[in-house]
């Protein structure tokens, strides 16, 4: 990640929640942002505070071991950031969002857990991969970050079943990049029930996780 002041940080959680609210990614104040420091700790967004009305003054920020420094009480769902993080030691950034048609894919029957959103486009392939279903955990339960724990790892992003994505990404461009992806490539994925769809092939597939990792 670029090297930010946490004055920078700040704006930059807030421009990012309030551009996520406006375009209608996420609702009331569900959702949550979260940026690492490059002096250690993170950037969270508070809980129960709407991603369109942050305040930079009062974004939480937290130690290295997630405790308080200064601000309101971080997210409830402050562990699945910290459980992504520490599986990822190149994430930046954290986005955790209810975006109402990857939410629709995780309330799906018959998905596959293991990778839950076919090859549609390119950009699916390149910024998200496989995307696995995290088994449904109510909202603040712990065992959630277990479950998310073992993925972490192989994946930077998940869905939480009847809840909604999280991804990690190097900056909080390419989390929020991502997550943006994987909300667009479901609600493709929803248009197209009922038709014949063409897929990218295996062969394709491999070609762009060669060039794109």
């Amino acid at each position: 990640m670029p090297a930010l002041t946490q004055s920078a940080a700040r704006e930059a959680v807030c421009q990012l929640g309030a551009s996520i609210f406006n375009r209608g990614l996420t609702f009331g104040s569900s959702g949550n942002i979260s940026v690492r420091l490059d002096e250690g700790g993170w950037l969270m967004t508070p809980t129960n505070a709407s991603l369109g009305e942050l305040d930079p003054a009062r974004l939480s920020h937290l130690d290295d071991k997630g405790a308080l420094l200064s601000g309101d009480a971080p997210t409830k769902e402050g562990f699945l950031h910290r459980v992504m993080y520490e599986g990822r030691p190149d994430a930046g950034a954290v986005v955790h969002l209810h975006s109402t048609h990857s939410v629709a894919v995780s309330c799906l029957a018959d998905v596959d857990p293991h990778d839950v959103l076919p090859p549609i486009t390119a950009y699916y392939v390149m910024r998200i991969g496989r995307l696995p279903l995290v088994p449904y955990f109510p909202p603040g339960d712990m065992r959630l970050a277990e479950a998310v724990r073992p993925l972490v790892g192989k994946h930077h992003a998940v869905l939480l079943a009847n809840h909604g994505p999280v991804v990690a990404g190097t900056s909080l461009a390419a989390a929020s990049g991502a997550i943006e992806e994987l909300e667009e490539t479901a609600r493709l994925f929803l248009m197209l029930q009922g038709h014949r769809v063409r897929h990218l092939t295996p062969e394709q597939v491999d070609e762009l996780r060669s060039k794109f990792g």
